[in-house]
């Protein structure tokens, strides 16, 4: 094991890894203050707005309901209260905020991980494209924003770096996919690409992946997952501590993608000490 996570630390000090993180990255963070899981997430909303009991704890559908009978705005509202505070960025993070990857792919909402890039790269030297949901936005499946935050009119040049949020993110606009017409609209496309960026599609051409903090047991992550990895290498890696499901363990068959048997907090550890040569380059 100590051998291949030291394969990692230079693979990605090369570049030829892409860091894809879920949402437990945030059980890195020592001032965790947003949610971390979907059920989470859908017990925060449906505190603030009552819903069928039945659907109180399940994300796409609650967020479904609020936008059918409240407003769209207010999923987005409820959505940016529960991520207005940013976790301090854990040194994992960070770690790989200053690696040499090219692209990072973020799966939840917070923005931590945009805080470790402006604390680890100089200004200008990224962008982050999100997935914009069609009922604000129909027609135009992403947004380009500047590290500061300015929306950015044009994709990305091949070679820029990239904070990729495909289903959106609190900071610097507050776009979400997050209900089920949401998702729907999307994976109506993903089969052929259309929601991906191409300058994601370029980045991910004969890469490897590291996921981290993800999960993959339910239909919605294997299916952002295995179209983001579309045309990318054939061996990844993933840190997944616990047994995996039955539909677990044969997308990570199908994919590739090696299971590495420990907890995240071993692993950051374990990877940090391997990318000290790197880091302190």
């Amino acid at each position: 094991m100590t051998a291949l996570i030291h394969d990692i630390a230079r693979q990605l000090d090369a570049g030829a890894l892409i860091p894809y993180l879920g949402p437990d990255m945030l059980s890195l963070c020592s001032d965790l203050k947003v949610p971390a899981t979907p059920q989470a997430l859908a017990e925060s909303m449906t505190a603030k707005v009552s819903v069928p009991h039945k659907i109180r704890k399940r994300l796409t559908q609650a967020a479904q309901f609020i936008e059918n009978f409240k407003h769209r705005k207010s999923v987005v509202h409820l959505m940016n209260e529960a991520f207005a505070t940013t976790p301090a960025p854990s040194a994992l993070h960070l770690a790989l905020a200053g690696s040499g990857a090219g692209l990072w792919v973020d799966t939840w909402y917070d923005d931590t991980f945009a805080a470790a890039l402006a604390q680890a790269r100089p200004q200008g030297s990224w962008v982050q494209i999100q997935g914009l949901s069609q009922s604000e936005h129909f027609g135009q499946w992403t947004g380009v924003y500047a590290d500061d935050g300015q929306f950015l009119p044009v994709l990305p040049m091949d070679n820029e770096r990239i904070l990729y949020k495909p289903i959106g993110s609190h900071g610097p606009a507050g776009n979400y996919l997050v209900s089920d017409s949401d998702y729907v609209e999307v994976l109506t496309e993903i089969d052929i690409q259309t929601p991906i960026p191409p300058a994601v599609q370029a980045w991910r051409s004969g890469r490897h992946f590291l996921f981290l903090g993800c999960r993959f047991d339910d239909q919605l992550t294997r299916s952002f997952a295995r179209q983001i990895m579309k045309r990318s290498s054939d061996h990844h890696w993933a840190v997944l501590p616990d047994e995996p499901t039955r539909m677990e363990a044969r997308f990570l068959q199908e994919q590739g993608i090696t299971r590495i048997d420990m907890s995240l907090a071993q692993f950051a550890d374990a990877l940090l000490e391997a990318m000290q040569p790197a880091l302190a380059a």
